[in-house]
């Protein structure tokens, strides 16, 4: 039960996450595409009110809700590592290191939000916006490492292509703020990287589904237990045929979440183009302008001049 809340937490924080970049990187290239540039962070815009300190407080609210994530994640992932787990391979001291490489990357992700905001907040200079996707790029690589460490250490091989297909959306994370760092101008980067936010999310949510919950765990496999020692794991296959078919559904699932993420990327657009009050013109070709309209009215009063003559 413990690993389902987790991940409904995880996904929820990420799906936010995502959403609210995307509308936010939308937003910026639809009014001033000419002065875009890819930010990592966007505060919430300034309301018309007297009060300063709660206008600060509200533009801020995104970063405190992921500093508040990160840390949530960066306990669960420190706690759980005094856990013992003797259904990986290594046993009890793998899983504690295995967690605590997950810890150490989420303190990684921490330490930047929380530089972030003071720089936003104090007195502090903030570090170029080229720097902190350089940064983010290095943390979504160590998580990358520690997800596919996680994935070989796994007697579970649903559990173990969960963890590898979310490797590789942190990985394609990876890249793209690479690219940020390198073209902060580039709009589809910045996009791509919401999406794949949104897309780790969902990927989440499917992942604590396929392992954690009775009536979605694939046909033929069944919940780990360690009965000597009271743990309980997640999916196993223990027939090669239910194994194959297990992942051919996760592999599927995966999929049909990058169709919907797709599709939410659409969505979003059309509802941001929307509400900041852009509508779709014609393909009329330009109008002249005012001297050649004067010299055409003159040529034709001429002619009807010589004509009425």
């Amino acid at each position: 039960m413990g690993g389902m809340l987790y991940k409904l937490f995880a996904s929820a924080s990420l799906l936010t996450l995502g959403i609210y970049h995307l509308i936010c990187t939308f937003f910026h290239v639809i009014k001033s595409p000419q002065s875009y540039a890819a930010k990592p962070f966007y505060p919430l815009p300034r309301v018309s009110s007297g009060n300063n300190n709660n206008n600060n407080r509200l533009q801020k609210l995104p970063l405190i809700i992921l500093i508040v994530s990160l840390s949530v994640a960066f306990l669960h992932q420190t706690l759980i590592s005094f856990y013992s787990d003797p259904l990986v391979k290594g046993s009890t001291p793998v899983h504690r290191f295995s967690s605590l490489n997950s810890a150490a990357v989420f303190l990684l992700f921490l330490i930047i939000a929380v530089y972030l905001l003071l720089s936003e907040s104090a007195s502090l200079i903030p570090l170029p916006s080229d720097l902190l996707f350089a940064l983010a790029s290095g943390g979504f690589f160590l998580h990358y490492s520690a997800a596919s460490a996680s994935a070989a250490i796994q007697t579970s091989d649903l559990q173990a292509h969960c963890d590898s297909l979310s490797a590789r959306v942190s990985a394609l994370c990876s890249l793209l703020c690479l690219l940020l760092a390198c073209r902060p101008r580039l709009f589809v980067a910045d996009a791509a990287l919401a999406a794949s936010l949104c897309l780790q999310g969902l990927w989440q949510l499917q992942t604590g589904l396929s392992l954690y919950v009775d009536g979605f765990i694939p046909e033929g496999c069944h919940r780990l237990l360690d009965v000597s020692g009271g743990v309980e794991g997640s999916t196993q296959c223990d027939i090669q045929e239910s194994k194959l078919r297990a992942v051919s559904v996760l592999d599927l699932m995966f999929t049909v979440h990058v169709v919907l993420v797709v599709m939410l990327l659409f969505v979003t657009y059309t509802m941001v183009a929307m509400a900041a009050g852009v509508r779709r013109t014609g393909s009329y070709e330009a109008l002249p302008n005012n001297s050649s309209d004067s010299n055409n009215h003159s040529i034709q009063m001429k002619s009807l001049t010589g004509t009425q003559a």
